[in-house]
């Protein structure tokens, strides 16, 4: 599999950003790639909620998705949008942050909505509320592509080892972690956490990543990342902008499993704790 990841600096356009997406799959296309993925928030990423309120969309409306959907048919390459948030989609008011894994005919396939909210006040003085804005998921999603069954996921997702344990009882072997990582919890956290993913699930994880200071006023990590199952980093790409492509063996995930048979030797275990 020929993968391509666009590492973004989305901002509050969102006819700007589906621009690049759909020019960053033109090049993935003319460069051989298979499937391009493209980080969280890929469409729109804005922490003014009036401005986001009045600009937000609901699935069936957002222009970034048919953008893009439209850009997959023409081209006849997956695409996966690591999350785009839409309003209007959930009977408690709240918005959805929806990640869509687009097929060559530009076919939503799957869809997944974020689980896991990021609350928390950082040392920065930073502070981040998603769950007042944004509604949990409730599935659990894998997608089947020509290469390999997906396990979707999205960024504050991967510090849940547990989604993971049920993607890979559905049998994926790519887990998907696009992302909007803040600057210092990135610098402590960021290739630790997707190595240990990778290394605990025998899977590929491949994490497209938004970078660089955006147009709210926020600073992202980047390094967007590919990770094997043995935790080596096959890409990583740094803090710039733009487009790199790995070629992936999926066969190293047999190679490693049988190695390091984890999956295949762990138990399920009682909820119930005995504490002495």
């Amino acid at each position: 599999m020929r993968a391509a990841i666009f590492q973004m600096t989305s901002g509050i356009d969102p006819a700007a950003n589906a621009t690049a997406i759909v020019d960053m799959a033109v090049r993935a296309k003319g460069e051989g790639a298979d499937i391009l993925f493209t980080p969280e928030m890929a469409g729109y990423l804005d922490r003014d909620r009036q401005r986001a309120a009045a600009t937000l969309r609901p699935e069936a409306e957002d222009p970034v998705l048919a953008a893009v959907r439209d850009a997959a048919a023409r081209l006849g390459l997956w695409i996966h949008l690591g999350s785009l948030p839409l309003k209007d989609e959930r009977a408690d008011g709240r918005w959805a942050n929806r990640s869509f894994m687009i097929d060559a005919s530009g076919e939503v396939r799957a869809r997944y909505d974020k689980i896991h909210l990021f609350d928390v006040d950082l040392a920065t003085g930073e502070s981040w509320r998603e769950s007042s804005v944004y509604g949990p998921g409730e599935q659990v999603v894998a997608v089947d592509t020509p290469w390999a069954r997906m396990g979707l996921s999205v960024c504050y997702d991967m510090r849940f080892p547990d989604l993971y344990r049920a993607l890979t009882n559905a049998g994926a072997t790519v887990l998907l972690m696009p992302a909007a990582f803040t600057v210092p919890t990135g610098k402590a956290h960021w290739h630790i956490l997707l190595r240990a993913r990778a290394i605990e699930a025998g899977c590929f994880v491949i994490a497209a990543a938004q970078t660089g200071h955006h147009g709210d006023g926020r600073n992202t990590y980047g390094h967007s990342l590919i990770v094997d199952p043995w935790g080596d980093i096959v890409l990583d790409m740094g803090e710039s902008t733009g487009l790199a492509l790995a070629d992936i063996d999926l066969s190293r995930i047999e190679d490693v499993r049988g190695r390091v048979p984890a999956l295949a030797n762990r138990r399920s275990l009682p909820m119930d704790v005995t504490v002495s």
